[in-house]
């Protein structure tokens, strides 16, 4: 694993440095990647959504990158700033890695998950951004890997995690819906692969459901899986063999695509 400082002068008044780690494949057999976003709340990063996923892409041949974006109590937009940033980064010395840059995933589980498909669906202009070559190249990705994600905002439907919200904005902030992605999905919206436990208890599976039918409405094709009972934050699942299944249909979803 190498480690990628995104900036040499961090932009956010922050001291903070976000970086990149890179996983490359020993047996590199694809000219994808995927940029990973562990969950965490806004609070923290899982090793087990980060380090874990980038193995497993190793082991199908793909090279991987985790982004170590900045938590609580940075807010808004820093956390998008360096997920967007990070792909980018990617993007910009993708003949460096041999990657395809049209060819770039984003992937995250529950406040992961919520920042990959922020930085799928917001395209509004934010702070910090265009300082140099890098930032002139379009941050959005080409596919989206949603696990157990926090997608809904707070509102009356109770559907939503609001400690995610809350930890990215502020536990005074009141309009949500410019950074709720099930409101933001447009045409433009990459294709994604989803996956959830119905019985999830610490994100409500109903998130999944609204992020998938923005996408359907706005005619982007996705897969999604409901898997029937698991615990919130299973990861890979390597306890759980019936959730497990996730990541092998995710891999054919890849090479249904293409991409693998």
């Amino acid at each position: 694993m190498t480690t990628i400082q995104l900036w040499e002068n961090v932009p956010g008044k922050c001291e903070e440095v976000p970086v990149l780690e890179y996983y490359p494949a020993e047996n590199k057999v694809s000219d994808a990647t995927v940029v990973i976003c562990p969950g965490g709340g806004y609070a923290g990063r899982a090793a087990h959504e980060g380090k874990g996923y980038a193995e497993y892409f190793n082991s199908i041949g793909m090279d991987a990158f985790v982004c170590e974006y900045r938590v609580s109590p940075h807010r808004f937009p820093l956390p998008l700033l360096d997920i967007r940033r990070s792909i980018r980064y990617v993007r910009a010395h993708a003949a460096e890695y041999g990657i395809n840059p049209e060819k770039i995933a984003v992937m995250g589980s529950s406040a992961g998950g919520h920042l990959s498909a922020l930085v799928s669906t917001y395209t509004a202009p934010i702070e910090f951004e265009d300082i140099d070559e890098t930032d002139k190249l379009c941050p959005l990705p080409n596919a989206t890997i949603l696990c157990y994600p926090v997608i809904h905002k707070p509102d009356e439907t109770r559907v939503s995690h609001g400690g995610s919200y809350y930890n990215l904005l502020g536990k005074d902030w009141t309009d949500f819906d410019p950074y709720s992605p099930d409101l933001l999905v447009s045409d433009t919206t990459p294709t994604a692969f989803i996956w959830h436990t119905s019985d999830d208890a610490g994100v409500n599976v109903i998130n999944s459901y609204l992020y998938a039918k923005a996408l359907r409405e706005h005619g982007i094709n996705h897969e999604m899986h409901i898997f029937p009972s698991g615990a919130h934050g299973l990861g890979l699942a390597p306890n759980a063999p019936h959730v497990a299944q996730w990541a092998g249909l995710m891999k054919n979803w890849l090479i249904d695509m293409g991409w693998l």
